[in-house]
């Protein structure tokens, strides 16, 4: 049996994540009880949202006060939040806290004070009006400046940083990840409510950041769908209930053993990411692969040099019987072939580890595409 490293690769905060289901924040709702109560079937938790200045305490105040939403209210954010994050500390949950400010020094006075055991979720996330006026929530994603500001102040304190943010509110996705990359966030937690698997795939094709999607995932199928474009984790919030996070872990860790790329995107062909190049063929004839290397400035002939240097001296290299000499320009494990599948049993290698190795060959491509940090003349 594999370990969860082995399985699905997943790091945060220098912790193993031992499984892609994560627990999203709610105001009032998600606190470390919440999560201890879940805690076998999660390998990352986001408590809160918690306010952490005066300017998002009294919002907080304002909507609770409507009695519509429950909030975390509090007089010392910083004991509240070290008493929430102290119960969580033998877990093996990865701890993330959600928090709501609304200025860079609120951000960074409360990693000063809690250290980086956790990871700081910006919540750009809130549409409550009275969060927004004071300068929180989706104010940020309409003001991104601001949002970089406030990475940056989280960064300069060595902390690992997430950005919660909900797809479409932005001006432009595009520009706002690469904007947000620029400045130094390592994970983007996404909804999708209003937007879907297309804003995912653009999302995933900008950035080379951990991505978790969000959008009431409550089946494998939806999660599998949000894995193959892009997502490196999937959270849940109001359906996060034990029996649906025990259903998720379950599926996703049987598919990851049986299949070997737990999250293997769709073919470029078929509507998949720019990890698909792993399983696209030699630029010959005119398919959605020529389009995308030229829209990442990737030549035809370094394209080819890329992934031909890639898998040298690894079992990919071979494949004689295939259309194009090598198991490098061979397609999904999962799409028919009888060349492809000829070669590998010829050579004794699973499926399931031939999957592996594209992941692996997929990693290469994709540092290729994303070797630069981008320039942040926008910040």
């Amino acid at each position: 049996m594999m370990d969860a490293f082995e399985r699905f690769g997943l790091i945060i905060n220098d912790h193993v994540v031992r499984t892609p289901v994560a627990i999203a924040s709610m105001a009032g709702i998600v606190d470390a009880r919440y999560v201890l109560d879940r805690k076998a079937h999660a390998g990352v938790a986001f408590m809160g949202g918690f306010a952490i200045d005066a300017p998002t305490l009294d919002a907080a105040q304002a909507i609770a006060a409507g009695g519509e939403r429950k909030e975390f209210l509090y007089d010392n954010p910083v004991a509240a939040l070290r008493a929430e994050i102290d119960q969580l500390k033998t877990c093996d949950v990865v701890t993330g806290i959600n928090l709501r400010g609304s200025s860079p020094t609120s951000f960074a006075a409360i990693a000063d004070s809690l250290g980086d055991d956790v990871v700081y979720e910006i919540d750009a996330h809130c549409r409550q009006a009275p969060m927004v006026a004071a300068g929180a929530g989706e104010y940020y994603l309409k003001n991104p400046g601001a949002l970089v500001a406030v990475i940056k102040a989280l960064k300069a304190k060595e902390v690992t940083v997430s950005v919660k943010m909900r797809a479409g509110v932005a001006a432009n996705d595009r520009a706002l990840v690469r904007m947000l990359w620029g400045a130094g966030a390592d994970i983007l937690h996404v909804d999708l409510m209003d937007t879907g698997i297309a804003k995912l795939r653009q999302i995933r094709n900008s950035c080379p950041l951990l991505i978790i999607a969000n959008n009431s995932i409550t089946t494998f199928d939806k999660m599998r769908d949000m894995l193959s474009h892009g997502a490196d984790i999937v959270s849940l919030a109001r359906q996060s209930d034990e029996h649906t996070l025990a259903g998720l872990d379950a599926a996703i860790t049987r598919y990851a053993d049986e299949e070997g790329w737990y999250n293997s995107p769709k073919q470029l062909c078929r509507g998949g990411d720019l990890r698909a190049l792993a399983f696209c063929c030699m630029p010959v004839k005119e398919c959605p692969l020529i389009p995308a290397l030229s829209r990442i400035g990737l030549s035809k002939e370094e394209y080819v040099r890329l992934k031909l240097g890639a898998v040298k001296g690894t079992p990919l290299e071979g494949g004689p019987h295939t259309c194009f000499g090598s198991l490098a320009w061979c397609c999904k494990a999962s799409s028919p072939c009888m060349f492809r599948d000829m070669t590998l049993a010829q050579a004794g290698i699973p499926k399931k580890e031939y999957m592996r190795r594209k992941h692996e060959l997929s990693d290469i491509v994709m540092s290729r595409v994303f070797h630069d940090v981008p320039p942040d003349e926008c910040c």
